[in-house]
């Protein structure tokens, strides 16, 4: 049928992602000069300092979920925590870098299928040196006391990229859930209005007449939230948002159900962090990372 049809082609568009990205990755590594070389290794000096007493609080001997709730704003019982993540100093810079990268000839990949505006930030060298320190040093302390049921003290690797939305672009962002147990996503900035986020149900439990809430972006401050926790962003009126976003995955969660489809994955071999899965293993870190074959 056209349907089955329709699904195939996207299955092998898909398939062909990874090798378009690994491309893209060595002619930007080559070719493409930063105009802010230092943002491209995590420092303290960028972090907010409430979020470095956050993380410093959550590794510490007794931190308990009550006591790392006295930090952070939430939103109804929906499981959704504000807290300040990065300086407005380095908000500005990063914010700069990428248009820096914008403006250039380089090949570009589109965030998901839902973004067109945005960065890939694998694809700029970002994930070894930024990404994974700020994943395992400091946000798995945080998510392991928040959602220790949805894999929050291993999460093992990600996908992060950075959304932009503009009055003659993207505007906003329709209702969807992510491939993700736990998502950070971080307004950078720039001058906007309106544009504010909306959560629904859990895609787990959704009732017949969902409840939904707003929740304002605040510069350089994060949201934490559930992967599958249904949302969207309603359209900006005036100026440039950007925002960084971060899926962080759980191999031990994901290798039981895949979040997309719903069954256990049928693993095929994949380059980089793939979506997540990973062969199990006696060791710490996965060896292998792939994706469900779906």
């Amino acid at each position: 049928s056209v349907v089955y049809l329709q699904i195939e082609a996207e299955v092998q568009r898909r398939k062909q992602l990874m090798h378009q990205s690994v491309e893209r990755r060595n002619i930007i590594s080559k070719e493409y000069k930063p105009k802010h070389p230092e943002v491209y290794t995590l420092q303290d000096s960028f972090l907010a300092p409430e979020f470095l007493e956050i993380v410093k609080f959550c590794t510490s001997p007794g931190a308990d979920l009550q006591g790392l709730l006295c930090y952070l704003e939430s939103f109804s019982d929906k499981r959704i925590y504000r807290l300040p993540v990065f300086t407005e100093e380095f908000c500005q810079t990063f914010v700069d870098e990428l248009e820096n990268f914008e403006q250039s000839d380089m090949p570009k990949g589109r965030p998901n299928t839902m973004n067109n505006y945005g960065v890939l930030l694998n694809e700029l060298g970002m994930d070894e040196t930024f990404l994974t320190p700020l994943r395992e040093r400091y946000l798995r302390p945080i998510t392991a006391l928040l959602y220790p049921d949805l894999g929050g003290a291993c999460l093992d690797s990600h996908k992060a990229f950075v959304v932009k939305y503009s009055l003659h672009e993207d505007l906003d962002l329709s209702s969807h859930y992510d491939n993700a147990e736990v998502t950070l996503n971080v307004s950078l900035g720039k001058d906007f209005t309106e544009g504010n986020l909306y959560f629904g149900d859990f895609n787990q439990d959704p009732t017949p007449v969902p409840k939904y809430i707003e929740v304002e972006h605040v510069e350089a401050q994060g949201l934490l939230h559930r992967g599958g926790q249904i949302h969207g962003a309603l359209p900006i009126a005036s100026g440039e948002r950007w925002n960084l976003i971060v899926w962080m995955r759980s191999s031990v969660i994901r290798n039981q159900l895949c979040p997309m489809c719903n069954r256990k994955p049928e693993l095929v071999e994949a380059e980089g962090f793939g979506d997540g899965f990973t062969e199990p293993s006696g060791e710490d870190e996965p060896q292998t990372v792939n994706v469900c074959a779906l």
